[in-house]
């Protein structure tokens, strides 16, 4: 039995009938990662610290540990190879990044890539290089989600600070006790679920208590701005790619939680619907 397709040809005397042809604009192949018009701007135009920044922006940590290597062979300055090469690679992904075009594997890639030539060239210096400020990084006791916290110590390493890294379910008193020793700029604490986000007041809690007068920028999954807002010594933090912006509020301009709170469209440079 001829099936309905055997029939409908049947029907067609020219089967050329069949193909409708629609004018298609080629707009040419899409645009290297290099060549976006926010990235060239960043990108040193050449030389080593191109070819790093370069093979920071393609996430190539093997190519990156190479490359810093022959640089520092070759008598690079090791501080220029972290400002001028390295955080410039790690510039240009943030953008990306920003404006999605670049992804959350990317993100990754692109920051173990800058990190581990940032080590070498730390290593070739006997020290760790300067850092603006440290800033203490967690995700809060009972929450073992730490995407967002590894995101935002991404950030802040690639715009110069020296972010600790407290872990995932840190409880309040180790979080004091650290930042009774290292005295940072920022706290940034993260929850992914609604039975964990309450833990953000007991931190604030414990900060007055030991009399630590440090802003805690609170975010994740589950928190919602007006949550946050209950507390004070805190704000609410939208994007991970935001904090280091609102890091130099308060390192290099002074700003309070408060002022976050009622500038953080202003801060961050852009639109916030949570803040609008």
């Amino acid at each position: 039995m001829a099936s309905s397709v055997d029939k409908y040809y049947e029907m067609i005397d020219d089967y050329e009938d069949i193909a409708i042809r629609y004018n298609v604009k080629i707009e040419g192949p899409a645009l290297k990662p290099e060549e976006d018009p926010e990235v060239v701007e960043i990108l040193p135009k050449e030389g080593v610290e191109r070819l790093l920044a370069l093979d920071v922006l393609y996430g190539d940590k093997d190519k990156t540990d190479a490359d810093t290597e022959k640089a520092l062979d070759d008598g690079a300055d090791p501080i220029d190879l972290i400002n001028n090469a390295l955080m410039k690679g790690m510039d240009s992904v943030s953008a990306l990044y920003t404006k999605g075009e670049y992804f959350l594997p990317d993100l990754m890639l692109a920051g173990d890539a800058m990190m581990s030539g940032v080590a070498i060239c730390e290593s070739k210096l006997g020290h760790r290089a300067d850092t603006k400020a440290p800033i203490m990084c967690c995700a809060v006791e009972g929450d073992p989600h730490d995407i967002g916290k590894n995101l935002i110590i991404m950030f802040l390493n690639a715009n110069g600070y020296d972010a600790i890294d407290l872990g995932r379910d840190v409880p309040a008193a180790d979080i004091v006790a650290k930042a009774q020793e290292v005295k940072p700029a920022l706290l940034t604490a993260t929850a992914l679920m609604t039975t964990t986000m309450t833990q953000f007041g007991k931190i604030v809690a414990a900060f007055q208590e030991a009399g630590i007068d440090v802003p805690v920028g609170c975010g994740g999954g589950a928190v919602r701005r007006d949550f946050v807002e209950e507390t004070p010594q805190t704000f609410y933090g939208v994007e991970a790619y935001h904090t280091p912006k609102l890091a130099d509020a308060i390192v290099d301009d002074g700003k309070t939680w408060e002022d976050i709170r009622n500038e953080y469209n202003d801060i961050v440079g852009e639109y916030v619907a949570a803040y609008s």
